[in-house]
């Protein structure tokens, strides 16, 4: 057990001191556009961190505040009135989601359609590489952590790549261009390797925005990471916030409570699904118990003053990329984040955001690498079309939007697919008479109803019809009654119809038989 912990810890812990590095940036600018304190952006990543990694199951997954809340956030502080009451609602969102995880709602995560998930990843990846840019030329106007096309400051994400563009900023592209060329090569040299590449990018930043101080193009506050400095522990004591519980029963506190709970655990179940087709060691994460982690993180969140959290697909795919092992490297990211408030915040605020900059840009490289287009067009039409399209809904709209326009995309391939396979269909001779044997699938659903009827409507003439069920587990009744009215009425066409195993009554296979199949998904 301890060489166990010791040999995964070399990893885990430069993970997580990425993540942390990666995730700081992330915390105060999805904060300062949800319009809420600085700090309770980096309490949210602190929870999630800790607490939500500690009772979670995914050994990847890092949780914390999410880009895709911030609009939901920002609308139900202002329309709830104060911070506070919209804490009381975090706090039963957080109610929400254990419920939903003893349900055993996390059941499904396993429908979503692997092309789905798969243009998801590739559309963070791509989103990344655009919203990063600007950062890497030294335009750092816009809000950090906003991963939506159509942006707060009024720009999209082309418009504010053609204003940085008019804004570039020498250190700045200097910091980010040596950041690129060492994070490319450093693992390379093998010997040196031991010291993480982006740990090094960092340290070089610091000392390079030093060095740059006294020149015509040196770096500015809005250059740097900036977290709010606290100056005893008396002080820091005072940045917590309570829900006010006296709006309990306000109905609008439930509704945003409804709300958070349903997108933020739509979110948590597809980052967990995109986290564990990137892991290497193809691990399976328990999705109900990822429910119930949320769901305490957001409690105790909301009860100290943080933002609701999910489980975040870009620190995720940091920690993945950067060696994590365990979920060791996630708690100790949310450590970090706390150390880094109380003691090093000076020091912190030293780093250069185009250093990060580039770590995100490689992470996004390897999230939207070429080869997983090729992968994905080899793989067929009804792969590669939702694959696509699921990447320009996300690129040009946001996550949630963007998985649903894949869904419905990747659905239709499903259903079509559906529809052309529920039987096996084979034609023999006997003599001058026809032998036809259909064997039904496995399972034969109303999706079917449609492709079966018009087989068997167009049958040919005065042949011997056996429609075998051996194999099928269910046939839904309208099949069923569809196979009784061509039986009785085959004789209308000299045709004898022999039915093999089909029963009058097939009862629905309970949720306790369910198993994956070799994709991971959920079949009966």
């Amino acid at each position: 057990m301890n060489k166990y912990l010791s040999s995964n810890l070399k990893k885990d812990l430069p993970a997580g001191l990425v993540v942390f590095l990666v995730a700081l940036p992330l915390c105060l600018g999805i904060a300062m556009a949800s319009g809420a304190p600085l700090f309770a952006g980096i309490l949210t990543g602190i929870i999630g961190g800790i607490v939500a990694s500690s009772i979670s199951g995914s050994q990847l997954s890092v949780s914390g505040p999410a880009a895709g809340l911030t609009v939901i956030v920002f609308s139900a502080i202002a329309s709830l009135g104060s911070y506070q009451t919209f804490l009381l609602a975090v706090v039963i969102a957080g109610f929400l989601q254990i419920l939903l995880g003893i349900l055993k709602a996390g059941i499904i995560a396993s429908y979503f359609p692997s092309a789905v998930i798969e243009g998801m990843l590739a559309a963070i990846g791509i989103i990344l590489i655009l919203k990063q840019i600007p950062h890497a030329v030294g335009y750092d106007s816009d809000f950090e952590g906003d991963e939506a096309f159509f942006q707060f400051d009024q720009n999209n994400t082309f418009s504010a790549l053609f204003e940085a563009m008019n804004k570039v900023n020498v250190a700045a592209v200097i910091i980010s261009v040596l950041s690129l060329i060492i994070l490319i090569y450093w693992p390379r040299l093998k010997k040196l390797s031991m010291i993480p590449a982006p740990v090094l990018v960092v340290a070089i930043g610091i000392l390079f925005s030093f060095l740059f101080q006294s020149t015509s193009f040196a770096l500015t506050p809005d250059h740097l990471v900036t977290i709010p400095v606290v100056n005893s522990f008396g002080e820091f004591l005072t940045l917590f916030t309570t829900p006010d519980f006296s709006q309990i029963t306000n109905k609008s506190v439930w509704t945003v409570a409804f709300t958070i709970a349903i997108v933020a655990s739509i979110e948590t179940l597809l980052c967990i699904e995109a986290v564990d087709k990137i892991d290497p060691l193809k691990r399976t994460s328990p999705t109900n118990r990822e429910l119930l982690a949320q769901g305490v993180g957001n409690i105790t969140s909301g009860m100290l003053g943080g933002l609701p959290m999910t489980s975040v697909i870009v620190r995720s795919s940091v920690n993945v990329n950067s060696g994590g092992k365990t979920k060791m490297s996630a708690i100790f990211h949310g450590s970090l984040l706390l150390v880094a408030v109380l003691f090093i915040p000076l020091f912190l605020n030293q780093i250069p955001l185009a250093c990060l900059a580039a770590i995100l840009l490689v992470t996004g490289y390897k999230l939207a690498r070429l080869e997983l287009f090729k992968k994905m067009w080899h793989h067929g039409k009804d792969q590669f079309i939702p694959f696509v399209v699921t990447i320009l809904a996300v690129v040009f709209t946001d996550l949630l939007k963007g998985v649903a326009i894949g869904m419905v995309v990747g659905i239709f391939y499903i259903l079509r697919t559906n529809l052309r396979n529920p039987y096996f269909y084979k034609i023999e001779r006997n003599g001058d008479k026809k032998i036809i044997t259909i064997k039904l699938a496995q399972e034969v659903s109303f999706l079917n109803k449609a492709a079966i009827q018009y087989t068997l409507n167009n049958l040919p003439a005065e042949a011997d019809v056996i429609i075998d069920g051996t194999e099928s587990r269910f046939i839904d009744k309208d099949v069923l009654e569809i196979i009784d009215n061509f039986k009785h009425s085959a004789y209308s066409k000299a045709t004898i119809v022999k039915l093999v195993n089909i029963k009058e009554y097939y009862e629905i296979p309970p949720l306790k038989e369910m198993k994956l199949s070799s994709s991971g998904k959920a079949v009966l």
